[in-house]
Order: structure tokens, then C-alpha cells, then sequence
């Protein structure tokens, strides 16, 4: 494949997606509804398996309760084992997860059941799926071994992860590249995705930076920040998406060619600190910054923590669209929508279409 074909393919081909039979798990949550109404939009046969959205509101209930859902627990091998066989996937995207460091700290069992067990439950159940052409299964930018130098992470670096959250989610590839390697030599080709930190509308997670904010600001407070002056990978909800997508495709059509493990980091302009990406929405979202420091005792993170999206850009022909300004302005207004009781399918789908358009633009630019 050229470089222009897979570009064209990572954003994504909706000639490949449109009738594909698609299992989507934990689309109850943030970036799994946001997932499940794109592939809807490329016409996509996709079926949900998650729990039960854990917030209210949510996004899922917004733009997504009328589709193919069922509604389970991932660590329920039988009834994994049922969907599995029911709905016949060709294509698995796996990002049922417990997604948050502080409660890991809180319930590391909990963690690990859901992160490692429930995957193991979900390949060993794709081991009988005859149609199966691929499984992309997501982890985390804190997959690392995290030293504290500051430069951007690639994918020959050590795994590892101090806290329950990453070590789970290090445990997870441990675990996929295994069982490629065991159980599905010759057969549907498996690989993971490591992204950063995600903002977009329709997330309201707990100990979460934009939810947080945006319940600050909406009560008339300021946001308090444990650590104002850690560094993220900051990319909007769809940028990593769209590489799940593309690295989903590029296993389908070319899997003796496609990588086993990919970062989809952002641009590297956006890695911001926690205060200034909270400065730059706040403004955006209530006319006005603010934050204070929370001088509480927390459990440690990482300081800085950056990406590098080198072997997405050559493999897949993936780049971020949108930089940080334009990330939070869209995640801003997408609020800003929902607090003054706007149709959320109709905006949400509108920010899908821009995503699409602003990449082809990016296309047609001079090299």
C-alpha cells in the first residue's frame, strides 16, 4: 500500500467499515459511545458489550441507547463466551476498562480483574470465533516503565507502570502478545493501542481534568488541581479513534505487514501542562480561568508523560488533526451545548463529520 492509500484509510475508508459485523466492548463509556456512533455513521453492523454507563449523565444515553447493545460484565466469562458466539464478530475493538488511576489506588483487585482477567476472558472467547479477522485491543499511554526523563515514549521502550491502573494495563499487552503468539498463529491477528490523554465532549468520570472542570466552573468555583504542573499528551477523543480504526483495517488487509503494539499520541505541540489546558477550556467554556491548587495529600503520578507516533505515521499513514486549541474549543462547546439542552446525537455527529473534512483537507496540503 502508498503512503496516500493508508493515509486515505486511516480516516477512516468507510468502503471497508460499511456492513462489517463489529463488537465494540465498553461502549457504554466516554470514548467507547463516542466509538460506537462513528462506526454507526460508516454504516458499520456494530454491537456494544459493557457495563451499564457508570455516570449520569452520559454519553452513551444521549447519541447512542437506540443500538445493538448488550448490557454484561467482562469478567462473566460464560456470558463473554455467549456474545462472542452470538454476534460473530469480524473485527473486535476491546476498550472495556477500569479507566482511572485514583481508583486503582482505591480497588486495585478490581483493577486487575477487569483490565487482565477481563481480557483474558475476551481473547479466550475470540480463540472459537470463526469470522474474526482482527481484534484491537486498547491499553494506555502509562503502559511505560516511566523513569521521569521527559522524553516521549516509543514502542521498543520497557513496559511497565507503578500504579495499579498502568501496571494492569502493561499486563494486558503482556498478555495479548501471548496469546497471539499461542493461540492465534495463522488466524485473526491480534494488536494493541496506546493512546494519551483524551478530551471531548460527553465525559463525566470522576477525578477526570474536563469533567472536573466543567463541574467547577458549573457550580461557580474554581478547579482544584493536584498537579498543576504535570505534562499530558493531550488529543481530542477522535484522534485516537481514528487510529484504532486504521490499525483495525490495516490488520484486516495486510496483517503479516501491520504493527503489533501503536502509540497515537498528538501532536507534539500539544503537550501541555494541567494548568494551561485548564486556563485555555475554562475561558473557552465559562467566559473566564480559574483554578487553585489541592494541597491534599494524593497517591504519586507521573510528572510528565509524553508519546512518540512515529511507527503510526509510517505504518498506518495516521496523523492528529486537530492541535490543542482547536481540542478543547470543540470539548468547550460541546458543553456549552449540553448546558443549554441542544440535540448531543445531532452536535456529536456534526464534530464526527468536521473530523472527517478537516482530514481531507490535511490531505489535499502540498508534502
Amino acid at each position: 500500500m502508498t503512503a496516500a492509500t493508508t493515509r486515505v484509510a486511516a480516516l477512516p475508508d468507510e468502503s471497508f467499515w460499511a456492513g462489517r459485523r463489529v463488537l465494540v466492548t465498553g461502549h457504554t463509556g466516554f470514548k467507547g459511545a463516542w466509538l460506537h456512533l462513528w462506526l454507526r455513521l460508516l454504516g458499520a453492523d456494530v454491537i456494544g458489550f459493557a457495563l451499564p454507563p457508570a455516570t449520569d449523565p452520559c454519553l452513551w444515553s444521549l447519541v447512542g441507547e437506540d443500538s445493538r447493545s448488550v448490557l454484561g460484565d467482562i469478567r462473566d466469562a460464560e456470558l463473554v463466551a455467549s456474545v462472542v458466539a452470538n454476534v460473530a464478530p469480524e473485527i473486535v475493538i476491546h476498550m472495556a476498562a477500569q479507566a482511572l488511576v485514583r481508583e486503582s489506588y482505591r480497588d486495585p483487585v478490581a483493577t486487575y480483574a477487569t483490565n487482565v482477567q477481563g481480557t483474558a476472558i475476551l481473547l479466550a472467547a475470540l480463540r472459537g470465533a470463526p469470522r474474526l479477522k482482527a481484534a484491537v485491543i486498547v491499553t494506555s499511554d502509562k503502559v511505560y516503565a516511566n523513569d521521569g526523563a521527559g522524553r516521549p515514549f516509543d514502542e521498543r521502550d520497557e513496559l511497565g507502570g507503578h500504579d495499579p491502573y498502568s501496571s494492569s494495563k502493561a499486563c494486558a499487552e503482556i498478555l495479548t502478545a501471548s496469546f497471539r503468539d499461542s493461540f492465534f498463529s495463522g488466524g485473526a491477528a491480534l494488536a494493541t493501542a496506546r493512546a494519551g490523554n483524551v478530551i471531548g465532549g460527553g465525559d463525566w468520570s470522576t477525578d477526570r481534568l474536563i469533567p472536573d472542570c466543567v463541574r467547577a466552573l458549573d457550580a461557580g468555583r474554581p478547579v482544584r488541581l493536584r498537579h498543576p504542573a504535570a505534562v499530558r499528551p493531550w488529543q481530542h477523543v477522535l484522534e485516537p479513534l481514528s487510529g484504532y480504526l486504521a490499525l483495525a483495517q490495516a490488520l484486516v488487509e495486510a496483517p503479516a505487514l501491520a504493527p503489533k503494539a501503536v502509540n497515537f499520541g498528538p501532536d507534539p505541540a500539544s503537550f501541555r501542562t494541567v494548568s494551561e489546558v485548564v486556563e485555555t477550556f475554562s475561558a473557552r467554556f465559562a467566559g473566564r480561568p480559574g483554578w487553585e491548587a489541592d494541597l491534599g495529600s494524593h497517591p504519586p503520578e507521573a510528572s510528565h508523560l509524553t508519546l512518540a507516533s512515529d511507527l503510526a505515521s509510517r505504518a498506518l499513514g495516521w496523523s492528529w488533526n486537530l492541535d490543542l486549541e482547536q481540542s478543547l474549543a470543540w470539548t468547550a462547546d460541546w458543553y456549552r451545548a449540553h448546558r443549554a439542552g441542544e440535540n448531543l446525537l445531532d452536535l456529536t455527529s456534526s464534530q464526527l463529520r468536521r473530523y472527517r473534512e478537516i482530514g481531507r483537507e490535511r490531505l489535499l496540503e502540498p508534502a
